[in-house]
């Protein structure tokens, strides 16, 4: 749902490359699985500002709205 291509991004903590990795967003008692780029070593995960502006905002206001 959430899901976009994985840019050739680096994890400023582990200075590793970050690979496709599972997500769970919890908003509203509905939970989200995603794949999203993230760090191998420390399992931070990177959000866009597309992201976080579009389809999360999308989704939260659907929520919001039912």
């Amino acid at each position: 749902m959430l899901e976009e291509s994985i840019p050739d991004l680096i994890c400023c903590r582990c200075n590793l490359l970050l690979e496709p990795r599972k997500a769970v967003f919890r908003y509203l008692g509905h939970d989200f699985e995603v794949t999203l780029p993230g760090c191998p070593n420390c399992g931070q995960i990177y959000l866009s500002e597309e992201l976080v502006n579009g389809k999360i905002a999308e989704v939260e206001q659907t929520l919001e709205d039912k």
